[in-house]
């Protein structure tokens, strides 16, 4: 199924060194080499697609701070969990541009926190506005060098609740889509993958569009739109045989939970690869992992530098693993480290 190198995912952007979902990161992450960057996507109140990696922005955001929203904090059920805080659909785009962004893990990246208040939540479109700019500038300086024209930046958008969003009034398809059409995005030869955790909605993507699907797989739960449905499947059964069947009819590929493919051994360390990728790879699915960080603390335990969690160990040896394994692509939030892993193994 792999022809070449795996993709490089930059997840969030480039979230291993500056907030997640900024334009910073996602500038950071396309000039370290990402082939694709990875926005997660809610709605405002007023129908606009931003980039947060949750709808709850309490904790990526200075929200708290903001004496004349102290009142939106409320109570909330989003996929079955109970949360308390600010929710991005109690707020206009107007109102959330005061805001600004915040690290979302704080004590291992404190780095990252020394930029807190400093960026603005983007919007999908500003987002995409970026990625435009920075292909004219690289086919600028690419015909003035004579040299040919450079790939495309590959977009890798996530529907984040959309069963629980389209109960607001907030469906998030539509929107979507128009995004992607008035910024030059169509066909299976685009360079886009759309993720999502719900099976409703890729399929009702697929009735919608031809662009490449992502079916988001974890090793434990299942689909929140199968739960309210009382569908009784879990990932783990849509991971059989007759689930990577089902999915094949909806999806272009699968994004992975990386332990799926790789599961870890008793000791901490990498045990065996489980059949996963050649199972997929027999139905034309592609296979996306997740999430690969340079941190200790996400880090198989032979592979940590120290017992400091926020210190940096060897992802280098987790990524060849899983290039070994025969993965498609990687979510990962230093894109440079699987730049060069991707550099190795194209033989440039």
């Amino acid at each position: 199924m792999r022809h070449g190198a795996p993709l490089v995912i930059g997840h969030r952007g480039a979230s291993g060194y500056v907030p997640e979902h900024t334009l910073t990161s996602y500038f950071i992450a396309i000039q370290q080499g990402a082939d694709y960057i990875e926005p997660d996507l809610v709605s405002t109140r007023d129908g606009i697609l931003i980039a947060r990696h949750e709808n709850e922005i309490g904790g990526t955001t200075d929200v708290a701070r903001h004496s004349e929203f102290a009142a939106r904090r409320t109570r909330k059920v989003v996929d079955g969990a109970p949360l308390e805080g600010w929710f991005t659909e109690d707020f206009t785009l107007e109102e959330l541009k005061r805001l600004r962004a915040r690290e979302r893990i704080p004590e291992l990246r404190p780095g990252n926190a020394r930029l807190d208040g400093q960026f603005e939540i983007p919007t999908f479109d500003e987002i995409l506005e970026l990625v435009r700019a920075l292909e004219m500038q690289r086919a600028a300086s690419a015909q003035a060098r004579q040299r040919a024209p450079p790939a495309r930046i590959g977009i890798y958008p996530e529907t984040k609740h959309p069963t629980y969003f389209a109960r607001q009034g907030l469906a998030l398809e539509t929107p979507l889509l128009a995004a992607l059409e008035r910024h030059g995005y169509a066909g299976r030869a685009a360079p886009i993958f759309i993720q999502s955790f719900e099976l409703g909605n890729l399929q009702r993507l697929r009735k919608l569009t031809d662009l490449p699907l992502v079916q988001l797989v974890q090793e434990h739960g299942a689909p929140y739109d199968l739960l309210v449905q009382g569908d009784p499947r879990s990932y783990r059964d849509l991971l059989t045989p007759a689930g990577l069947t089902f999915l094949a009819g909806h999806a272009d590929a699968i994004g992975a939970e990386k332990t799926l493919i790789i599961p870890r051994a008793t000791d901490g360390a990498l045990g065996e690869p489980t059949s996963l990728v050649a199972d997929a790879h027999g139905l034309g699915l592609g296979v996306h992992a997740w999430t690969f960080r340079a941190e200790n603390y996400f880090l198989p335990a032979p592979l940590r530098s120290s017992a400091a969690p926020g210190e940096r160990g060897d992802l280098g040896v987790e990524l060849e693993a899983y290039a070994a394994a025969g993965v498609d692509g990687f979510f990962i939030d230093q894109p440079d480290c699987g730049q060069r892993l991707r550099a190795m193994h194209s033989g440039s």
